[in-house]
């Protein structure tokens, strides 16, 4: 079957040979933004539509707006990898992927084009009215496989993205002092911080041990909704937003 654009916004296509079928959910209920990592935009095409790559995603955006469709939102595109979110582990089967075009962290991690995210603003706000899907369910690439991704990074304009009603967002408590629970830590502080980021949905071990993985997945809290200052340690202001978004969710039911 040929490829047809899902989204209005989608004014090209180029498949990808690599997805498959989604297992275990009748349709998405995530959403995952990444960036590309590689040096330029004909980089990651090549790469997302490589034969044997074993990855890919349903949607790329381009430095100057364009959007490429380049699987289904229907089928299962391979973008998450080793990956989890709310107890679920095959995040693939759960989500819509889409790419955004920066060479990222390891080739000077640029800003993203305001043309860029009015494109990418529009999508995701396409793909969350159609798909019904929840504000804290648009995450990035980084929440879901913490310590082994950084995108779309402290760079990425989330707060944007929530004024035209895309993804969950609360002011971050301005950083303060860099002081709080980090590795090595243990106790009741420590115990709260991570039953906190697990009932957000963050992987992560509900005991009181400030480990490695804990750590990972601070930086990864961080990036996102207190991108201030990125360190893994969990001061007042890390605690204080992750409170405040934890308070703001969506009713269930």
């Amino acid at each position: 079957m040929s490829l047809v654009a899902d989204s209005r916004h989608a004014d090209r296509l180029i498949a990808s040979p690599n997805f498959n079928v989604r297992r275990g959910v009748d349709a998405p209920d995530l959403l995952i933004l990444h960036y590309t990592g590689m040096e330029t935009a004909d980089d990651a095409v090549e790469r997302l539509t490589a034969a044997g790559s074993d990855v890919s995603c349903h949607y790329l955006v381009f430095e100057d707006g364009r959007i490429a469709q380049m699987v289904a939102e229907a089928e299962r595109a391979w973008h998450a990898g080793v990956a989890s979110w709310g107890g679920a582990s095959d995040i693939n089967s759960r989500s819509i992927g889409v790419e955004i075009v920066n060479s990222g962290h390891d080739y000077g991690y640029p800003d993203f084009p305001g043309i860029q995210i009015e494109s990418v603003t529009a999508l995701c706000k396409d793909i969350c009215v159609r798909h019904a899907l929840k504000a804290q369910h648009v995450l990035a690439h980084s929440d879901v496989a913490p310590g082994r991704k950084r995108d779309p990074g402290e760079k990425f304009p989330w707060g944007r993205l929530a004024e035209e009603g895309v993804g969950h967002w609360v002011a971050p408590e301005a950083a303060g002092v860099a002081a709080g629970p980090g590795p090595g830590d243990s106790g009741p502080e420590v115990s709260a911080l991570k039953a906190a980021l697990a009932d957000y949905g963050y992987g992560v071990d509900r005991d009181d041990v400030f480990d490695a993985a804990t750590f990972d997945v601070v930086v990864a809290f961080q990036r996102h909704f207190r991108p201030e200052r990125v360190d893994g340690i969990a001061d007042r202001s890390t605690v204080t937003t992750l409170q405040r978004l934890l308070a703001a969710l969506t009713p269930v039911g």
